[in-house]
């Protein structure tokens, strides 16, 4: 019983992974890409492709991402400093990576800005929510 004691305390004072409000299946404004934002590491979040209209594909194709459903657009996002969540974007119509910030504006929209270079040739997209929080496990 003696030995049961330290594993249990060390698992009561060790925090689960917590879900995040961005957790669930986001699509970009012109509703032609839905990613899911699920865990993807210890304290992370990434944001896959799930689906895409042929347009989306085809525009990231001639950039030089093939395929795109599958392709992850959104990868370590960690928590920031004042709220929001700040990581690692992809452009793929531009095959470009930029870093990033996303914040949560309402239950229903995200708002990513990133920067290709920081400071400098940034832009800003507001992502409308289509479901909430997925399962884990899949």
């Amino acid at each position: 019983m003696t030995r049961l004691f330290p594993l249990a305390a060390l698992m009561i004072a060790a925090p689960a992974f917590a879900a995040s409000p961005i957790e669930g299946q986001w699509t970009n404004p012109s509703r032609e890409v839905t990613v899911r934002i699920a865990p993807c590491g210890k304290r992370t979040w990434c944001g896959r492709v799930v689906s895409a209209s042929p347009e989306a594909r085809a525009q990231a194709a001639a950039g030089g991402t093939s395929p795109l459903v599958g392709a992850t657009l959104m990868r370590d996002l960690v928590p920031a400093d004042g709220g929001g969540w700040q990581g690692e974007f992809f452009i793929p119509d531009r095959n470009l990576r930029a870093t990033g910030a996303l914040r949560l504006v309402g239950s229903k929209t995200i708002e990513i800005e990133g920067c290709a270079v920081p400071g400098i040739l940034c832009r800003t997209q507001r992502w409308t929510r289509v479901s909430a929080r997925v399962r884990r496990g899949r």
